[in-house]
Formats: C-alpha cells, structure tokens, sequence
C-alpha cells in the first residue's frame, strides 16, 4: 500500500491566511510538544509573511521563534520558506545576505529550506539551493502555480527538469492563489512526474479561495503526489488550505496509509479552536465557488484589502473596474503570477489607471523595475506600448538579478552597529531602525521568551466526528 505523507501548516501558513499572520508565540508554543507526536512528515513554522508580521507588528523576534520551536518539537523536522533572492520581503538582497541567512536558519536547528520565485526565475533560487546543501539541509524548491496562455505543463515540465538537474530533494506544485481545478491536477501531476521521472518526492501545495484544493488533492493523489500540505481543521478552508482531517480521511478510504494520530488530530483542532475563541479570531469556512478568481487571481487578502481601502477613500464603486483591470495589468506585464510581491505590485498599478482615467500615466519604481527585468525574466512577452512607457528606452538587464546587487554587510556593521549577532545583522539588512526599536524593546523585556503557557484544553470529540467513526 502507498503512504502519504503530510507537511502541517497551521501555525505557518494557516494563521497568515486566515488570521492576517497574527498567531503569536503564546498561541503556538503549548501545543508545540504535542505536535511533535501526531506523526507528520514535517511542520512549516515561518515564510515570508511570518517573519515581516513577526518583526513589524508583533514585536517577536522571528529568529527567537525558531528556537523556541525547535525546543519544543525535538523529533519532527521543521521548515522554513525562503523567497528566494527576496528572503522574507519584497527587495532583492545581494548573495551574501542570502547566504548568511540560510547558515543562521541552519544554525537555529531547522533541518528543511523551501524556496522559490515568484517569477519561476530559477536563477533565482540557485544561490539558496547550492548553500543549503551544503549545510546538510533538506532542499524542496516550489514551483509556482498559475493560469495563463504561457503557464502550460510543457511550462511547468521544463522548469521541473532544471530543478532535478540542480539537484533538490523535493519537488512542490505551489498554488497560493487557489485556481488549480481537478482537470488541470489530472494532467499537470502526470507532467510533472514525467519531468523528475519519479526519482524525487512530489509535494502539493494548494488553497481552498475556490472551494476545489481539497478534491484536487485527491485527484492528485493517485497520479503521484507523496507529500500534501494541510492546516488543523479550525485554521483550514477559506483563502487557507485543505483539512488535515479531511485528507487524512479521505486518503485512507481510497486505500493510502498515512502515519497520523488521528485522536491527536482531535486534540489539535479543539486546542486552536480554542485558541481562535480565546484571542477572538475566525475559525476557517468552506467558501463558495468562484468563477471570477480564475479571470483576476488576487490573493483573498489582497481582495479584501482593497475593497477596505477603497471604501475607506470613497471610491468603493470603483472596485470591479479595478479588479478587472487587474486582468488585463497582469496581461501587459507577460503574465506573472500573482503571488507576493507581484500581486501587490499589479494590484496598484491597475488602481493607477482606472482612478487617473488614464493606463500607465503613472508607474510606480517597482514596476519599472520589473519591466526591466531586475526581478527577473518575465513568463511571457511585454505588451510593447507599457515597455515603452516603463523603461524610457532602457535596455532590460539579461544578469542574473542577486549579480547586479553590490555587498552591504559590511556597510551595515560599520554604520549601525555593533551587533550582538549575526541574526542581529540580518535584521538590520531587511529593516530600518524605526522597524527594529520596537522589537529591540519588546525583545529585552522578553515578551518573546515568556510565552503564555496555559492548561491544554481537553478535545471535545463527539460520536459523529470522522476521525473517531474510523478509530470504532
């Protein structure tokens, strides 16, 4: 019988779909321990999003977490994301910033590195491949998932033998914007399997914006998917990922094993249904179908975002002219996926055009960056009257981007400190002193440190609950 396996997401990317990145040390760390027995395959802990929120809102140290973390789940290996070149934000940082922060992530005892470009630009993802094998580390590159004329399986098949010849452990299908259907899952899996020739794992990576992630992982399953990434129940569904319960189920009705405690399981989402009660947070939803997600593909916060700011400005009617500019921004810009930070980045130049009745009278620097290939190769061919206003004639960079990024470490060593750590330094390379003063501040008054530690609520398992039916 085959075995799945699964990659647990809850107090990564489960909080930062459904809770804006708010879940807090306190939140986490008294179930951590029990976490570490429920038997998944690896347990995402901090991305990109995480360790902004972490840093800029919550005045949490994010190196701090991954310590307290690693302390409290000894066995289970633990993984971080890593927007490739960009790290944890939007800029683009020189090779030696990217190669100093996968030793510090190694050093804080995380055995796994995920990485990928927004873009598909595999030369982006080169450096943090090559110095995370180095260290031992387990390396999974993503692929990024989107629809468009140019992003065909052929697409996703070439991009996928580059990534085995670069010689990663795992191979992932990341779909952050929630638009893979069960048709494309039963041809792009296939494709993608032939491209590795199956000598490398298969993980899937999907969100629930249309209602269709968790059907496309059970037809993803038997066409050679190993490794599927889901949230505890009370933080699954809605812009977050499928159910593990419900996978779980699911995938040992159509004759998988899997190695999960499913009464572990129970526990897990009484705690942080718990937890949502206690901190006033939202439990997860199943949504509706949304044929319009698959026209403009705008991340569920962003969607929500926009309609607050718009509305907040008075021109709330002007969201559906927005939104369908969106479309056709992303068309012009050779189809990007919109993922951060080109989901921002189209985003406001589409709001640029429909309020100034005019498309591209303004373009803002990251755009023009973009055009010029600073951040990339692009998927597919610029609409030439944008280029023509974006690069004032410019010619396009055709270097790798992290080349054309002089050093900065030293500078920042001289200028700003002394500091107390290499993590110190690295923070100081991605934020401002205004950023850092206050998480200094909460640091030494060891917020971080002194989580809540509360009683463990005990699970409340009714009769009718799936997972027990299956334990009777």
């Amino acid at each position: 019988m085959k075995s799945v396996e699964f990659i647990d997401v809850t107090i990564r990317d489960g909080h930062q779909s459904l809770w804006a990145t708010r879940m807090t040390n306190a939140m986490m760390l008294p179930f951590a321990r029990r976490m570490d027995e429920l038997g998944f395959y690896a347990i995402d802990i901090v991305g990109g999003a995480v360790f902004d929120v972490c840093v800029r809102f919550l005045h949490e140290d994010p190196w701090q977490r991954m310590t307290l973390l690693r302390a409290q789940i000894p066995s289970t290996p633990l993984n971080v994301w890593l927007r490739g070149q960009s790290l944890f934000t939007f800029e683009l940082f020189p090779d030696e910033v990217v190669e100093l922060t996968i030793k510090r992530i190694a050093a804080q005892g995380i055995e796994r590195l995920t990485t990928f470009d927004p873009l598909n630009d595999l030369r982006n993802v080169e450096l943090s491949v090559r110095v995370a094998r180095a260290l031992g580390m387990h390396v999974t590159v993503a692929l990024a998932y989107t629809l468009s004329p140019v992003h065909s399986d052929a697409y996703f098949q070439e991009r996928a033998r580059q990534l085995v010849a670069m010689g990663i452990d795992e191979l992932l299908l990341k779909d952050a914007t929630g638009v893979l259907t069960p048709e494309r899952t039963r041809t792009l899996i296939p494709a993608l399997i032939d491209a590795t020739g199956g000598r490398i794992p298969l993980q899937l990576h999907s969100h629930c914006r249309a209602g269709l992630a968790p059907q496309c992982y059970l037809e993803a399953l038997p066409r050679g998917v190993d490794i599927v990434h889901t949230a505890s129940r009370p933080l699954a569904h809605g812009a977050s990922l499928p159910p593990t319960e419900y996978v779980n189920a699911h995938a040992k009705r159509m004759g998988y094993t899997t190695r999960l405690d499913e009464y572990g399981l129970e526990e897990m989402a009484a705690y942080f249904t718990d937890v949502a009660r206690r901190y006033g947070k939202p439990l997860g939803k199943l949504v509706e179908y949304d044929p319009r997600i698959y026209e403009h593909q705008i991340p569920g916060g962003m969607i929500s975002n926009l309609m607050n700011q718009l509305t907040a400005a008075g021109i709330a009617d002007k969201f559906d002219a927005i939104v369908d500019e969106t479309a056709r921004v992303r068309e012009d810009l050779g189809f990007p996926v919109v993922v951060s930070p080109f989901a921002q980045f189209i985003v406001t130049q589409a709001t640029l055009n429909v309020i100034q009745r005019e498309r591209y009278k303004t373009i803002p620097d990251e755009i023009r960056k973009y055009a010029l290939g600073r951040y990339g190769r692009p998927a597919g061919p610029l609409d030439a009257t944008f280029v023509e206003r974006a690069t004032s004639g410019q010619q396009p960079v055709t270097e790798r981007p992290g080349a054309l990024l002089e050093p900065v470490l030293e500078k920042i060593r001289t200028r700003r400190g002394p500091f107390e750590s290499d993590e110190d330094l690295l923070l100081a390379a991605m934020y401002g002193d205004d950023v850092l003063g206050p998480l200094f501040g909460a640091r030494a008054r060891g917020r971080d440190v002194e989580a809540v530690r509360r009683p463990l609520r005990q699970p409340e398992i009714r009769p009718q609950s799936p997972i027990v039916s299956q334990l009777n």
